[in-house]
């Protein structure tokens, strides 16, 4: 398990990235709920990854354009090419992110959390 720890890039200049690498089972962060904060999983490993970002709080959301949808059993960010890297805007997956939340299947991908507000 480990824990990504959020960078503070609201500020003037650069904001040196703090990275984690995940272990796969359970890592996990904090959200802050409109910080507009950006989680970045970048891909190293050789191989493609499907990670999952899951609130264990999450049961069901009610979605506008979409009714009642469930979130139980997490956000699925999809296929991660090796070399590849992705950046998730938090807030357009708030929904996913009720409770404890834990990245599974994602074992060598290095994470970063950037907050820039």
């Amino acid at each position: 398990m480990s824990t990504i720890v959020e960078t503070n890039g609201s500020g003037l200049g650069v904001a040196a990235l703090t990275e984690t690498t995940l272990t796969g089972t359970a890592d996990t962060f904090t959200y802050r709920s409109g910080g507009k904060q950006v989680l970045i999983l970048r891909n190293p490993t050789g191989g493609a990854l499907s990670p999952v970002i899951d609130g264990n709080g999450g049961t069901t959301a009610s979605i506008d354009g979409l009714g009642v949808v469930s979130v139980a059993s997490g956000y699925s960010v999809g296929s991660i090419a090796d070399g590849e890297a992705v950046a998730i805007p938090l807030d357009t997956i708030n929904k996913y992110l009720a409770g404890t939340i834990a990245i599974t299947t994602g074992t060598g991908l290095v994470a970063s959390l950037l907050r820039t507000r």
